[in-house]
């Protein structure tokens, strides 16, 4: 291998398949999943709190730069995991005795735990029990009357089974296993089924208050595009267009400003609850009498809302698409109008400049003249002081003889000069 050039994140890639690995478990079994958000930077502060506990533990620090942690700490285990927007921490504590503790939290330390930096979103318990042998129902009918299960279902083809009301009682949700066959590692991927379940239910539902939101924002935004639309059908002048045109580019801003908030959260969500179908497919549920599987729930309470989630989407970029049209029909409307106004205002220029041109023509007709009277004086001032040199010629009959030479040659001369000028201006850059 040592003759190939290997990549540098080649190991890397390959062993991120092997990343996040379900910790076996030896039932009875108390697990506390705990997931919180990223705030306010509060991923940076959570790999100096897990050194924290380590320390107090008397163990290594760990290397959280691979974005998961796993922690034995005699009296419970500890893995941890950094996602996207939130972080989780989940407790084990094998509970092989009399006088264990009803969750894996009451091994951990209470300080560090109040303390876990970021805001909390998911907390549920998971009890795995043995089941002895005995029905699903007689389990259920002995063991669940410490909480109401309204969803239970077999998982793992027969191998559990598995209770929840997926209510929160004293801060936390609630799930019990009933292990019938599984091996340590098959319950302990059940139980991080149950927990991401959980887990990305909850973080999809982040876009359903959002959505509400936008509704009321889009309901709005339609009825004022409708008058605006009658507006611009009923516009007389090209200024009621333009303040037409002012109203829907302002419309079409905070819808544009809605989309870039909301476009994030939508598609997490339509991503998350993937997940969720997708955890609950791993589960092979088998239906139990009487009530409704993990899926059956999901299929009831959580698709309405991410389905109202996908339309809110939907309807949104619709309503930003039909405003840009609308934009662009009525700018179209308003630049006509104003190549209009402007083919009028050329036209009046046009109309000047001839008249400017035929003035000018006068002028210099009028210059023609006057340079001529002033030609003349003068000849007729050196006729007179050599009039003794040109008898019998008088001085008078000079300045009239000269007359017509000085106009002609005035003539030649500014005829001469528009040529020019003419010349100049047809070449281009001129």
């Amino acid at each position: 291998m040592s003759l190939f050039e290997e990549h540098p994140q080649r190991r890397l890639l390959n062993d991120e398949v092997h990343a996040r690995p379900p910790v076996p478990l030896e039932t009875p079994e108390f697990v506390s999943y705990l997931a919180f958000l990223h705030v306010d930077a509060s991923a940076s502060r959570e790999a100096p709190h897990l050194n924290r506990l380590a320390e107090q533990l008397g163990l290594p620090a760990p290397d959280t730069g691979t974005g998961h942690v796993s922690l034995d700490a005699g009296a419970f285990r500890l893995s941890w995991e950094r996602h996207n927007e939130f972080s989780s921490y989940t407790f084990f504590h094998h509970a092989d005795g009399d006088g264990a503790p009803g969750h894996a939290l009451l091994a951990v330390p209470a300080a560090w735990r109040s303390g876990i930096p970021g805001q909390l979103i998911v907390a549920t318990h998971v009890e795995v029990r043995r089941a002895d042998g005995v029905p699903p129902e007689t389990v259920i009918a002995r063991d669940g009357h410490d909480f109401a299960p309204v969803v239970a279902s077999e998982i793992a083809a027969g191998a559990a089974w598995v209770l929840t009301d997926f209510r929160i009682v004293d801060g936390f949700s609630r799930f019990v296993v009933f292990n019938r066959s599984l091996t340590p590692r098959q319950a302990g991927r059940s139980v991080q089924r149950l927990v991401e379940i959980e887990t990305y239910r909850v973080m999809a539902l982040l876009a359903f208050p959002v959505a509400k939101d936008v509704g009321r924002l889009l309901a709005r935004a339609e009825d004022e595009l409708a008058d605006l639309m009658d507006a611009m059908g009923s516009s007389a002048s090209a200024d009621d267009e333009r303040g037409v045109l002012n109203r829907l580019t302002r419309l079409a801003a905070d819808i544009e400003r809605s989309v870039a908030r909301t476009t994030f959260r939508f598609g997490a969500a339509a991503a998350y609850y993937q997940l969720v179908r997708q955890r609950i497919e791993d589960l092979r549920e088998i239906r139990l009498d009487g009530f409704p599987p993990i899926r059956e729930f999901m299929d009831r309470r959580l698709a309405p809302a991410i389905a109202t989630c996908a339309t809110i989407a939907r309807r949104q970029e619709d309503l930003s698409s039909r405003i840009a049209r609308n934009s662009q029909l009525l700018r179209t409307r308003v630049d006509i109008e104003l190549e209009r106004q402007n083919q009028e205002l050329l036209a009046q220029m046009n109309r000047r400049a001839k008249l400017q041109l035929r003035l000018q023509e006068t002028v210099e007709g009028l210059s023609v003249v006057a340079i001529t009277y002033y030609g003349s004086q003068l000849v007729q001032y050196l006729a007179k002081g050599g009039k003794d040199y040109l008898a019998p010629a008088t001085p008078e009959v000079v300045t009239a003889v000269s007359i017509p030479i000085i106009a002609g040659l005035v003539a030649l001369g500014l005829r001469r000069m528009r040529r020019q000028l003419a010349a100049e201006e047809a070449v281009p850059g001129h």
